[in-house]
């Protein structure tokens, strides 16, 4: 399969879909408050299965144009300062909606669309899903999106440095949580350590996190969880917008900036979006790391239509970064020497030019997704392309010794049949073809070409005070890896030896969201996950950059299977939120790596070099891991929230009975925040907050204890009202005590460099 005709087909439906537009539709309506019966003006409505927004004028009047004349759809609406609020509309009866809002200190559920197949109310869904905004995304002051989201209660980060973080949810990572991009799964080499998500942190509207197995919708690799990063929905009609975003870090260096311009008219949709970003060496208490830079710049597009039958939209988009490695840690008296053992200065270390070795990573997107209305039900499809080629360059700039190129075509077909608001019956089919080959002088993880398909079927039953749901799906994988010689001082010596595996499994859900009494609701979910080795735990057999080990794969290892126990409370009143999450993860066959009885190799690279490191290898077992997740939100006086979250994950070798490796330790944040009401300002904040994590003891025996620590944060801001939308501003500090740590799965905390220290963080986002 090439590429060309493959977007070339991408293009042909984008065109030919628009044969189908006719009579134009339009839903009308009035937001108010629920009390005086005042307009809200401002309040911002969201169909989410059409991928349309629109807003309320001074008269409290919206409208949606171009859109279908039937079916039914939920509807939200959100206005700050009330609760949000969500109906199913019926198209085909045309009359004005009205919305009374309740005030309200407290956000309530939103609507969701990670883990169902169509837009569903958060109350309503019997996974856990937390969202997290735009302006919260921003006001993190991380310098990538994963550290934005890791105070989320159950996710965590292994990070190398600060442009490099991958996400864990309740103590699995890697090939085990999914990431969604433009609605596809994210493919790019997302087995290694340092090897982060390729995507702009600027581009995500939200982010939805859904914890717990999601095979059923996802398949194979959704079996801990799964990232949606999820871009804008389009303007309202006849509306053209745009915001430019800016913000820089103290520590670091960061400058990071991003313009959009955006547009609707008479249904053709569009957007473009850049972004950059560039950062010297972050630094703790006196000390700069040295090479631990990156540069990143993220060009993307969309062109779609929103018409009568539904929508299309084609997004394009092209991840550049450069990332400096750091190969050695600081001397015993806390200094970075260079090759010829002299300190490198503070001044020499915040320079911004990359040396070797570094990452060169450029990832390209393609997808196509569509909705279109057939037979009173919905044809949801998403067609991707992805190339990620991702280079080491270790010994000179001029040429790479690791080089992969990964090609990736995925497909989601899915198809939900006309509903009476009761029952809601879809069925799906997605798959992906993949290729992969090496062009490097060195050598990780061989060539390899694999294809998977999946099927599933879902069910969802609707009642007055909650639902119930069921699913059932069969996966099919096929992954071979390739013979591979390299000839060294005219002897040629086989690093890869072939191999051809295929994996398969059944997988079910079973759940329920209910509320039970006045302001209380209660979920549950039973589920089960499927996840087949990927090419490294298949095939690894070198030394990789950034991670200060040799890996060597197993080609005889089976598929991950798991069933995992869900069950989830919330209480929301007038002036406290109280939310219970707890579940028990039981994981047959768990991959996991392993330095047995201190193993070392001597790796010698092309120059002859040579350093001893240690061997890891990849081992299985039964697992299981238990924890919890909880969270308390006061809101004693209208502008004053004091919020407190807790998570905790403990994981066990069920062979030996000792602690699977790599979780993170538990964790208790607090924050306090006042939003006083000031006139000629909106959105005003001042907030102080703590980041508690506790020792982590509990490890195998191969790893380091890592002592508990306490980080102090601050943040203020406002925005003003132009005539083009809100100007946004704030300042944000972390870590202003400036303490030394380690985060447990820091990769850095391998080689004694500790955690970033004291950040400030100012930010400024202007309407266009």
């Amino acid at each position: 399969m090439k590429r060309l005709p493959f977007l070339v087909t991408i293009i042909a439906l984008l065109l030919s879909v628009s044969a189908m537009a006719n009579t134009l539709a339009s839903i009308k309506g009035k937001v108010i408050d629920a009390s005086t019966q005042a307009p809200l003006a401002g309040a911002t409505l969201y169909i989410s299965d059409l991928k349309a927004s629109t807003s309320t004028n001074n008269n409290g009047e919206f409208v949606f144009n171009n859109v279908p004349t039937k079916g039914k759809f939920l509807l939200e609406v959100r206005y700050l300062g009330y609760k949000t609020s969500s109906k199913i509309i019926d198209l085909s009866v045309q009359e004005e909606i009205t919305f009374a809002l309740d005030p309200s200190v407290i956000e309530s559920a939103e609507v969701v669309i990670t883990g169902t197949p169509f837009s569903s109310n958060n109350k309503t869904n019997s996974l856990a899903v937390v969202t997290m905004s735009r302006d919260k995304l921003a006001q993190s002051a991380a310098t990538n999106l994963v550290d934005a989201i890791a105070k989320i209660p159950g996710v965590a980060q292994v990070t190398t440095g600060g442009a490099i973080s991958k996400p864990t949810i309740r103590g699995l990572g890697y090939n085990r949580v999914l990431t969604m991009v433009d609605g596809a799964r994210e493919e790019g080499q997302q087995w290694g350590d340092e090897h982060g998500v390729q995507v702009d942190q600027f581009s995500a509207a939200r982010i939805e996190v859904l914890k717990g197995p999601a095979s059923l919708l996802y398949g194979s690799d959704a079996l801990g969880g799964v990232i949606n990063i999820i871009d804008d929905l389009v303007p309202a009609e006849g509306d053209f917008n745009g915001n430019f975003t800016t913000n820089y870090n103290t520590n670091g260096g960061l400058t990071a900036s991003s313009i959009m311009a955006q547009g609707n008219t008479n249904g053709f949709v569009y957007r473009g979006r850049v972004s950059y970003k560039n950062a010297y060496g972050f630094g703790y208490k006196g000390h700069v790391v040295p090479n631990a830079g990156f540069n990143e710049i993220n060009t993307s597009a969309m062109l779609g239509l929103n018409k009568t039958w539904g929508y299309t939209h084609l997004s394009l988009s092209r991840f550049a970064t450069n990332i400096g490695l750091v190969e050695e840690g600081p001397n015993e008296d806390g200094n970075y020497l260079d090759e010829d053992g002299n300190v490198i200065s503070n001044s020499d270390a915040r320079k911004r030019s990359l040396n070797l070795p570094f990452q060169n990573i450029n990832h390209y997107r393609a997808a196509l997704n569509s909705n279109i209305l057939l037979g009173g039900g919905q044809l949801k499809s998403t067609l991707a392309f992805q190339r990620n080629i991702r280079k080491e360059f270790e010994e000179t700039k001029d040429e790479p010794g690791l080089n992969l190129g990964l090609n990736s075509y995925t497909y989601d077909v899915k198809y939900s049949f006309a509903n009476n608001g009761k029952w809601e019956p879809t069925i799906g089919i997605q798959g992906m073809y993949q290729t992969n080959k090496n062009s490097g002088e060195e050598f990780l993880v061989p060539d390899y070409n694999s294809n998977n398909i999946g099927a599933f079927a879902y069910l969802k039953r609707n009642f007055s005070n909650g639902a119930i749901n069921a699913g059932v799906r069969y996966d099919y994988k096929k992954i071979d890896g390739k013979d591979l010689f390299e000839t060294h001082d005219d002897h040629e010596h086989q690093i890869f030896t072939a191999f051809n595996n295929s994996f398969s499994n059944f997988t079910g859900s079973l759940g329920f969201a209910f509320d039970i009494a006045k302001n209380l609701n209660l979920k549950g979910n039973i589920g089960s996950g499927f996840r087949a080795p990927n090419i490294a735990e298949l095939g690894a057999n070198g030394k990789h950059e950034g991670t200060f080990r040799y890996e060597i794969g197993n080609s005889n290892l089976k598929q991950e299977t798991s069933l995992q126990f869900d069950l989830g409370l919330t209480y929301n009143a007038e002036n406290i939120t109280l939310g219970l999450n707890a579940y028990s993860n039981k994981i047959y066959d768990y991959i996991y790596l392993s330095n047995l009885n201190n193993e070392t190799i001597v790796n010698t690279d092309h120059d002859g070099n040579t350093e001893t490191l240690p061997v890891y290898r990849f081992l299985q077992t039964n697992a299981s891991l238990v924890g919890g997740e909880a969270s308390v939100d006061f809101h004693l006086i209208k502008a004053l929230h004091f919020e407190n979250t807790f998570a905790y994950v403990k994981g066990t070798n069920k062979a030996t009975n000792s602690p699977l490796p790599f979780i993170p330790a538990a964790s208790l944040n607090n924050e306090v925040r006042f939003e006083p009401n000031i006139k000629g300002l909106n959105d005003s904040f001042i907030k102080v907050g703590l980041t508690n994590v506790f020792k982590q003891d509990r490890i195998d025996a191969f790893e380091i204890e890592t002592d508990g620590y306490t980080l102090l944060d601050a943040g203020i801001g406002t925005s003003f009202k132009t005539k083009r939308g809100k100007l946004n501003v704030w300042i944000t500090g972390q870590n202003l005590t400036n303490k030394l740590y380690y985060n447990h799965l820091s990769r850095y905390k391998l080689a004694g460099i500790y955690n970033p220290g004291r950040n400030v963080s100012f930010g400024i986002s202007v309407p266009l």
